[in-house]
């Protein structure tokens, strides 16, 4: 019994691997302060909750569901997009699309578009998914590297032309993970543009369009002007409404883009429990003020990292969007021996910045998914063991 040959191309997921690390430690009594996966630590808002209960009871909930989302979740996202962002006109049956999650959709995407030789424009560092995605669907990856001197923005011009002329999927994701970089709707405009010149898909991973400090509101990319022409934009209800083990979002936009996604859709799974899909309606409907808690949550959060982490010698700013601070491992230490000290010394769990791309060598990525004290308690760990960024 012998796998695909493709498989050898692609790396075990890199959460997996943090997972079974974690509990290989923790099974040996080490108390792991584990800031490396994104997941929201919050319980679902309760209304969601009782609108689960309710949901699961009506037998009209318990057949297949429509492939492409239910027509009342589809008119919710429709108006959701239009109350968000100003997005209007959006046709609920031909630019929507329900999702399990954005990682499906994600994947399909490159199953609709994608055929061997052919090119991706990805961000790196970025979601992993991009990449591995790309080597299952026999397409050459071409990564756009996110440096710190341009605010962690893919410099479009210089991507060589023969490549964007053989690309079919560029992707773009703000607020960034693992970044935390932000955009403006003037970057989109160049995205949109660059799309259009070389007819190229442009795609939105947008998971953390609810997740902003400061003040700052991250626009969607279809708020440019012909933008639906090129794009399309995931969504996620993981991080926005605490509902990543629910596995629910949507893809809107351009209508090519959903029907090639629809096709794959089609053919490998049965759609979102409508019941799911109920809840994800009631979702839409929580109050700005039970948004701005929890999102006030965040930021406290991010605070203390960050500020804790100036006291250790860290030269850093701080982020205006996600669930991640991006941090400057200390001269002399690579992405991953850096992490395996703090895992070794202080009981911290973090992710290695390479695991993200190339371009990530020489930074680690900080969740802020777990509470104040948990982060105080490890900022102190560092402290007591000695670790900064210049001693």
């Amino acid at each position: 019994m012998q796998f695909a040959r493709r498989l050898e191309k692609i790396p075990p997921y890199l959460f997996a691997e943090i997972e079974r690390r974690q509990d290989e430690l923790v099974a040996q009594g080490v108390d792991i302060i584990n800031m490396a996966k994104g997941s929201p630590d919050k319980p679902t808002p309760t209304h969601i909750i009782q609108t689960i209960h309710e949901a699961i009871e009506d037998p009209s909930t318990h057949d297949y569901p429509p492939y492409q989302g239910t027509k009342e979740f589809r008119k919710a996202t429709a108006r959701w997009m239009e109350y968000r962002f100003g997005v209007t006109g959006l046709n609920p049956d031909t630019e929507i699309i329900s999702s399990i999650g954005s990682k499906e959709a994600i994947h399909n995407t490159f199953l609709a578009f994608v055929e061997v030789g052919d090119y991706t424009l990805i961000p790196d560092p970025g979601y992993p998914v991009y990449r591995t995605s790309t080597i299952f669907t026999g397409g050459e990856p071409y990564a756009m590297p996110l440096k710190a001197e341009n605010k962690f923005l893919p410099d479009l011009n210089a991507i060589p032309q023969e490549v964007a002329q053989k690309a079919k999927l560029l992707w773009i994701n703000y607020p960034n993970n693992p970044t935390g970089a932000v955009a403006t709707l003037e970057f989109f405009e160049e995205v949109v543009a660059f799309c259009k010149q070389y007819d190229i898909l442009l795609c939105h991973d947008h998971a953390y369009s609810e997740i902003a400090y400061d003040g700052y509101q991250p626009p969607s990319v279809l708020q440019v002007l012909g933008a639906k022409e090129v794009s399309i934009e995931f969504h996620s209800l993981s991080k926005s409404y605490n509902m990543a083990g629910w596995r629910i979002g949507f893809v809107v936009g351009n209508a090519t883009g959903i029907k090639g996604l629809r096709q794959v859709k089609t053919n490998i799974d049965s759609g979102v429990f409508k019941a799911v899909q109920v809840c994800a309606i009631a979702a839409y409907s929580t109050s700005v003020t039970e948004i701005q808690s929890r999102v006030s949550v965040y930021q406290k959060r991010r605070d203390i990292i960050v500020q804790g982490l100036q006291s250790l010698g860290w030269s850093i700013e701080a982020p205006k969007g996600s669930l991640y601070v991006w941090v400057r491992v200390p001269q002399g230490y690579s992405s991953t021996e850096f992490v395996t000290l703090l895992l070794d010394k202080c009981g911290i769990m973090v992710v290695p910045g390479n695991g993200y791309g190339a371009a990530g060598e020489g930074f680690f990525r900080i969740a802020l998914t777990v509470s104040k004290e948990r982060m105080h308690e490890a900022i102190q760990r560092m402290k007591d063991a000695g670790i900064c960024y210049q001693c």
